[in-house]
């Protein structure tokens, strides 16, 4: 067996490599480099599931970042558990070729309750009197007490929100390096997620993007560099490529004015009443998973969604499975945008009356995608001053909100979700040994075979 690392780093394009991507270029230039054909939705979950199982989502089941689930008329985003997951995935199928096989799991998403020998994931501590405290899960227990003497805590609040930095992917990297040289795995998976943030707030054309890349560059660099010389080949892939975008698409608003959409009100607040709602939309950047309760109200609903500017394409079940998109999970519609437009989970119609997490950071109660969560609010005067005050009451004991994220959706420069970006702004597929990946470009649902071609074979 050849032991092997593959680092995703998020959102790496064509046209973003070269242009301060010194090593990731080296790297490219020594090896291989290929197109990756990504799936619908291009979005984390669902495209890291057909990594690891070579299925579509109409097989694994991963149909977007969450989904409804009916039993429970709730939206759940963000799960951690491997059992949502159908399929035999990468590592199971290493145990199956040789039972010496063994595989970390290093921040890829559903990362718990899987059968690999080692796993790192988020995991926050959600306290009784509403403090949240960064903190990561481990399999096995012991390696989280030694990253965290090794490394400080997971800078949980640089891995997402406003405060996003290279210094969560730098943790995760050296996470990574203190895995492979204690542990020696088999096959290694690594998430790098820095350069999705910036893209998102900034767009792939702005000039100061280059400060984003030279970051992830010299992280993964140093990663790459580390593996070699540990005698590792090394893949380095994206799950997909962000595009420009300057239209925010308010699905549930036109839903809500259709007359498909209730809402609940709450102590001066809207929540989105699911129970009672004959449609909502569940939001995944340009994607959206449209719930339709009553077969008599499909037509309403896509009448409704057709006429709204943004909208690119409205799937039924039929038109679903041309993307292999039909599954349980999946809405009754499903909506992908125009390249330039990405969907809001918004269903207020008066910001007054927006509930108190939208302002938040909260990834768990907004029933769908928010890339606002990575600004401050620019109608704060002076916003350190305004979190340290926060900050401050929390030590007190004090309950308080950390109410900084902007409702203005406008902000948002990047998306991403379609499969069908142009060639230079999809994802990649780089390689140390080209002769184990054919001519062409590579298919997501093939990258499990690639990752045991370059453990297996010669």
């Amino acid at each position: 067996m050849h032991p092997t690392l593959v680092i995703n780093v998020v959102g790496l394009t064509p046209a973003l490599l070269g242009r301060a991507t010194p090593n990731l270029s080296r790297f490219a230039a020594g090896g291989c480099l290929r197109p990756l054909s990504t799936i619908t939705p291009a979005v984390t979950c669902s495209v890291q599931a057909t990594f690891v199982t070579g299925l579509a989502p109409r097989e694994h089941g991963i149909v977007g970042n969450g989904w409804l689930f009916r039993d429970l008329m709730e939206i759940w985003l963000w799960r951690q558990s491997n059992r949502l997951v159908t399929g035999e995935r990468v590592w199971d199928a290493g145990k199956a070729r040789d039972a010496r096989f063994t595989c970390a799991n290093l921040f890829w998403w559903y990362a718990m309750a899987a059968a690999t020998d080692v796993a790192v994931t988020p995991r926050p501590i959600y306290k009784a009197d509403g403090r949240k405290l960064p903190d990561c899960y481990s399999d096995p227990p012991e390696l989280r007490r030694e990253l965290t003497q090794k490394l400080g805590l997971f800078p949980l609040f640089r891995f997402w929100g406003p405060a996003t930095s290279i210094e969560s992917s730098r943790w995760i990297a050296a996470a990574a390096k203190h895995v492979l040289e204690t542990r020696d795995p088999t096959l290694t998976l690594v998430y790098l997620p820095h350069l999705d943030y910036g893209l998102q707030r900034l767009g792939p054309d702005h000039p100061d993007i280059a400060k984003d890349l030279g970051e992830i560059d010299a992280v993964a660099g140093e990663l790459v560099d580390r593996a070699r010389a540990l005698g590792r080949r090394v893949i380095v892939l994206s799950e997909y490529g962000i595009v420009p975008v300057s239209r925010p698409v308010h699905v549930n608003r036109a839903l809500r004015e259709a007359g498909l959409l209730a809402v609940r009100e709450e102590d001066g607040g809207e929540s989105l009443d699911i129970p009672r709602s004959r449609a909502f939309a569940l939001a995944d950047h340009q994607i959206a998973h449209v719930y339709v309760r009553d077969a008599s109200d499909l037509a309403i609903a896509r009448a409704a969604l057709e006429a709204l500017a943004g909208v690119a394409q409205v799937l039924d079940r039929s038109g679903q499975a041309g993307l292999g998109l039909d599954h349980e999970r999946s809405g009754e519609l499903v909506l992908l945008s125009e390249p330039d437009a990405w969907f809001t989970y918004y269903y207020w119609l008066d910001d007054r009356r927006a509930p108190d997490f939208a302002r938040t950071v909260d990834i768990h109660k907004k029933p769908g995608y928010d890339p606002a969560e990575l600004f401050i609010d620019p109608k704060i005067r002076w916003p350190q001053i305004a979190i340290a005050w926060r900050l401050f009451k929390k030590t007190l004991g004090l309950r308080t909100l950390m109410n900084v994220i902007p409702l203005d959706a406008a902000l948002v420069r990047g998306s991403h979700g379609r499969a069908d970006n142009p060639g230079e702004h999809g994802p990649v597929f780089l390689s140390s040994e080209p002769r184990l990946v054919p001519e062409g470009p590579v298919e997501a649902r093939h990258v499990k075979d690639l990752m045991l071609s370059h453990v297996f074979d010669a």
